[in-house]
């Protein structure tokens, strides 16, 4: 389905486009029964609608859609029109970590803001993790800051949804995410362990990936950063990280290191 200025999904009128991804468009919309602006995930038209692996995702982002945290985005519908599977959430104004820390190489926050960042961060994922519910693709991208200074976490359920998503010989990437039989999408440098080694994972796998992520905005540079992706995935397993800078308190940096 062709998405554009003034195509509707369902009751909302798709207005600008917002961004794009590894897991479909983002299109600002307006909900035309109560006049409220969300923002509309569009799925890849590969997931086609009485797919599995959307069923999958549509029961997923409902068991989201189900917790209520002021750092979970709210999400307020999903369904399929025309052949188009999207998900409707609340709209936010801000940017996400990446955007504010950059990316080569990534600039380290005064470690106040970082552990600001991160314990809103913990708190979110700790209501997800009650239900049962794990993220499995934390990182920068995904933890978006609002103008106001509150984090909210992107994509719950989407990372399962492209676990589903292989070829014909069984094998998937998009940009740096991969996916195999039998491994777990994830990032390189935010996987944990158990993602690399294609293991169960609970929760577990995103105390690692904030973990990292913590790292990356108190040092300036990544946990876990090789030349390659399979490098990368490889020092998860192996290595330790570099120690933090001196500046960094000692408490803060153990938090760090028992989350890795």
């Amino acid at each position: 389905m062709t998405i554009a200025r003034g195509t509707t999904l369902g009751p909302y009128e798709v207005l600008t486009h917002i961004g794009a991804g590894g897991m479909g468009d983002v299109w600002r919309a307006r909900d035309r029964r109560i006049g409220r602006d969300v923002a509309i995930k569009v799925l890849p038209d590969s997931y086609a609608p009485g797919d599995d692996r959307v069923r999958r995702f549509e029961q997923e982002a409902r068991a989201a859609g189900s917790l209520n945290h002021p750092g979970l985005v709210t999400i307020y519908d999903v369904g399929t029109t025309d052949g188009a599977p999207y998900i409707v959430m609340e709209l936010l104004e801000g940017e996400t970590l990446r955007d504010a820390i950059g990316e080569a190489p990534p600039v380290p926050l005064p470690f106040r803001k970082a552990l600001d960042y991160a314990i809103q961060t913990a708190s979110a994922l700790a209501v997800a993790h009650e239900k049962g519910i794990i993220h499995r693709d934390l990182k920068p991208e995904n933890i978006f800051v609002t103008s106001d200074g509150r984090v909210k976490i992107l994509d719950f359920g989407l990372a399962k949804l492209a676990e589903d998503a292989k070829d014909a010989d069984g094998r998937h990437r998009t940009g740096r995410h991969l996916t195999s039989t039998g491994m777990v999408v994830g990032t390189p440098g935010y996987m944990s362990p158990e993602q690399v080694r294609a293991q169960p994972l609970d929760y577990r796998t995103d105390i690692f990936s904030l973990g990292a992520v913590l790292y990356e905005m108190l040092g300036g540079r990544r946990a876990f950063d090789r030349d390659t992706a399979v490098e990368t995935m490889n020092a998860v397993i192996k290595d330790e990280p570099a120690p933090l800078e001196t500046t960094i308190p000692a408490t803060l940096e153990a938090i760090v290191g028992h989350c890795l």
